[in-house]
């Protein structure tokens, strides 16, 4: 079953956009981010590295505050031939800071980068496990958001987020030490501002994961929209649909807008915010300190300057943690959304004594429990029921049989159910009762790239890749030789004009074959399922987007392509059945009639009413 039509003109919330798949809150912070952190495996020694040139960082930030002692005090006491040779070490400290920060941000930009390569590689490769139904029920532009948007988000975090959270609690620690040292006193005044400064942080960042999770959510439908209007600009155009797709755009936007303002907003007033409150507690140690240096003679100005220095420090890393905890939210909310395909579950494993598929000799055989059956391509339905959805059936105790070599066709209304048994039979979807076999094997026993690999269809809508004529046509058998692609193309009835190509089957393709007409994509699309050699070939209205004298050139080719081969054929032109072997009439999910040609005139039923024009297909 096709996948719902969509534009501009769609509504939303049918279950395609990411308003009904999109983000939601993670009902796991912690287990999200356990989960971000476990890719850092394999990686241990680039974070080994950045935690040390973290701690050198840091430590030549506290020492060169330590410095301000002696420096003050050589001023104060008046011996100003030291005042050189401590400025140098100052500044020699400093750029040792300088350096190491620099090395530990290209570590954590290799680290960060590893660990996204390998996010994205695993989420890509699980999604060519996914079954169509995933596909069916997501925004081809949602999806691509998790590679892009999210992982961008991921990303940033680890470059920048994560390394200013480990950077500020080490520093953390490191200041309040120092502080304890100088003054207790006024350790604990800095201190007691420390609650103020975590509920803010606190309340800012619950704010902050609601909106950057819209953001998200917003961003991937907007993506989704500006995709599906691409790929329909045809459509588009052809019902001059512009203004209305326009203003969708504007509504969608400014969703996004409104959405995103609010995150920025949020994470934006963090920062400055605490800035306020350690600026306010700076303030106050710097009156105190002031008047605990004129009481106690061991605590003198130089003193007191290091000490603010100190202060200063300490509130830095706080406003820094929760600058980076408002990012780090952003990236959960993007992680959130790649794990969320990466937990969608993939097709079914194939069995341990699975049914193989073995080419031997110029011979194609399944491999099935010890012993050896040639591929017929002998195919039976039994009591097949099957619904997309379980409140819905769209096939009901359906039964078929396809002896090697035979073309079966199937006719009826639309929605009756016909491209549904052809989906089976790949097992793009799985039946709900019933069996389906091939060559006596139940599919379910028979490994599915081996499966699909018995079976070739051709599609209505075709599709064709970037590249060279030769390799979309190589795409059915990789293995394939160049003279085995140009026989195919022959066969199909494409050979001549791929030969009057510019560069011929050299000629290289635009996106999804832009460069050709309809007609001549399918015809390819036709000899790349000629080239694959399949046991069971189905056609799927393969002949309804060509011209009536390219279907005779390709009825002729077919013809060739068929024979030996089981074959099953949907079409709604009936001139194109005529010499099956069988045709299935299909209504409502159920056989209505079955037989040749001249069996179902003969009976001047369904098919009668069909052929002669009394009665049309919808």
């Amino acid at each position: 079953m096709a996948a719902p039509a969509r534009g501009p003109m769609a509504g939303r919330g049918h279950g395609h956009g990411p308003g009904a798949h999109g983000f939601q809150r993670p009902k796991d912070t912690k287990k999200t981010l356990r989960r971000l952190l476990s890719y850092l495996k394999g990686n241990l020694p680039l974070l080994a590295m950045v935690v040390l040139f973290i701690l050198l960082s840091t430590a030549a930030t506290i020492t060169a505050t330590w410095m301000l002692t002696p420096i003050f005090a050589s001023i104060k006491d008046g011996h100003l031939e030291q005042l050189p040779l401590l400025l140098a070490g100052l500044v020699g400290i400093y750029l040792i800071g300088v350096l190491c920060t620099f090395v530990q941000s290209r570590v954590m930009i290799r680290l960060s980068q590893r660990m996204v390569l390998q996010m994205r590689k695993e989420l890509y490769a699980h999604l060519m496990t996914l079954p169509i139904r995933f596909f069916d029920r997501s925004s081809h532009g949602d999806v691509m958001s998790r590679f892009t948007n999210d992982m961008d988000a991921v990303s940033e975090s680890l470059n920048n987020a994560s390394v200013q959270i480990l950077s500020s609690v080490i520093s953390l620690i490191g200041v309040v030490i120092s502080m304890l040292m100088l003054s207790w006193e006024l350790t604990l005044l800095t201190v007691a501002l420390l609650p103020v400064m975590l509920f803010v942080s606190s309340f800012m960042m619950k704010r902050s994961r609601k909106y950057f999770g819209e953001q998200q959510k917003a961003i991937g439908e907007l993506n989704g929209f500006i995709e599906e209007t691409i790929e329909g600009q045809r459509v588009v155009k052809l019902f001059c649909r512009e203004d209305e797709a326009m203003e969708e755009f504007d509504r969608i936007n400014e969703n996004f807008r409104q959405k995103a303002t609010r995150a920025q907003i949020i994470g934006g007033a963090m920062m400055p915010l605490m800035q306020h409150i350690n600026n306010f507690s700076y303030v106050i140690v710097s009156v105190v300190g002031g008047m605990l240096a004129f009481t106690s003679p061991a605590f003198g100005l130089e003193h007191i300057a290091t000490f603010l220095g100190f202060s200063k420090q300490f509130g830095q890393p706080i406003t820094h943690l929760s600058h980076q905890m408002t990012a780090l939210q952003s990236a959960l909310a993007g992680a959130e959304r790649v794990f969320a395909i990466l937990d969608e579950e993939s097709e079914p494993e194939d069995p341990a004594d699975a049914a193989r598929l073995v080419h031997e000799n110029g011979a194609y055989f399944w491999d099935y429990r010890g012993e050896r059956r040639p591929v017929r391509g002998d195919v039976r339905l039994t009591n097949v029921t099957f619904g997309y959805t379980p409140e819905k059936t769209i096939l009901k105790n359906v039964s078929l049989y396809a002896k090697p070599g035979q073309k079966i066709a199937f006719v009826g209304s639309t929605g009756a159910g016909k491209t549904t048994i052809t989906n089976l039979l790949t097992r793009f979807y799985e039946i709900d009762d019933g069996e389906i076999t091939i060559d006596g094997i139940r599919i379910r026993d028979i490994a599915l790239k081996d499966l699909r690999l018995a079976q070739a269809m051709v599609l209505q809508d075709t599709h064709l890749f970037v590249g060279t004529v030769m390799d979309n046509i190589r795409y059915g058998r990789l293995d394939a030789t160049d003279d085995e692609c140009i026989e195919a193309a022959k066969l199909a009835s494409a050979h001549s004009f791929i030969m009057r190509l510019p560069h011929g089957y050299d000629t290289v393709l635009e996106d999804d074959g832009g460069n050709l007409s309809q007609g001549q994509r399918q015809l390819l699309n036709i000899a790349r399922a000629t080239v694959a050699d399949p046991a069971i070939l189905i056609l799927d209205e393969a002949t309804s987007s060509v011209d009536t004298r390219t279907e005779l050139h390709i009825e002729h080719g077919m013809d060739r392509l068929m024979d030996g081969r089981t074959t099953f054929v949907i079409a709604h032109r009936l001139s194109t059945v005529r010499n099956s072997n069988a045709i299935m009439v299909i209504e409502k999910g159920e056989i209505l009639e079955r037989g040749d040609h001249d069996d179902l005139l003969t009976q001047q039923g369904r098919y009668y009413k069909l052929y002669t024009g009394q009665f049309e297909l919808s």
